[in-house]
């Protein structure tokens, strides 16, 4: 058996932040520990809760060596990608102003279309996922185009204004026989 002694304050503040937390993971930990608190034997906290007996004692330890802080989940920290963060504000500008600014063909990016930008404008290889990832991260959604009549045509706009009041002007209510 597990028995974790927990002042009263301590106690209360775990159960406060298991019961507030939406992080899943931070939940089942923080009641590893209460219920190690509690008097509750490892294996039955194992069982109760889905998880192996050896993962109770590492959440126990855990939290005995560094109190809630080795609760917490991490993020793994793995390779930085490819793409420096510092191009974040020019691939932005790059997507608004669209690809006919950069001196390409086409109306819209697609992901694979800049990474190949990337290459042949900073010299910088990634892939589509990759830069996928880095659209993402800063926010840009390349294949969600939206209008801006900055840069639309000003008479074929006037045009179409005017198209559209002389329609709404020569209706009048419908009937139907229906």
């Amino acid at each position: 058996m597990i028995r974790v002694q927990l002042p009263p304050a301590e106690a209360d503040r775990l159960d406060t932040l298991f019961r507030s937390t939406d992080d899943p993971t931070l939940r089942v930990r923080l009641q590893i520990v209460l219920m190690a608190h509690r008097g509750r034997a490892r294996q039955d906290i194992a069982t109760d809760l889905g998880v192996h007996r050896r993962t109770v004692t590492r959440w126990v330890n855990a939290y005995c060596a560094d109190g809630l802080d080795g609760l917490r989940p991490r993020k793994a920290k793995g390779t930085p990608g490819n793409i420096p963060t510092s191009l974040a504000d020019e691939v932005k500008r790059w997507v608004i102003e669209g690809p006919a600014e950069q001196g390409l063909d086409r109306a819209n990016w697609t992901h694979e279309e800049l990474a190949d930008h990337l290459l042949k404008a900073k010299g910088i290889r990634t892939s589509r996922s990759a830069v996928q990832r880095f659209c993402s991260g800063i926010g840009v959604r390349l294949y969600r185009p939206t209008y801006r009549h900055d840069r639309g045509d000003p008479a074929k706009q006037a045009q179409a204004r005017q198209e559209l009041a002389d329609l709404g002007n020569g209706r009048g209510p419908v009937n139907s026989s229906c």
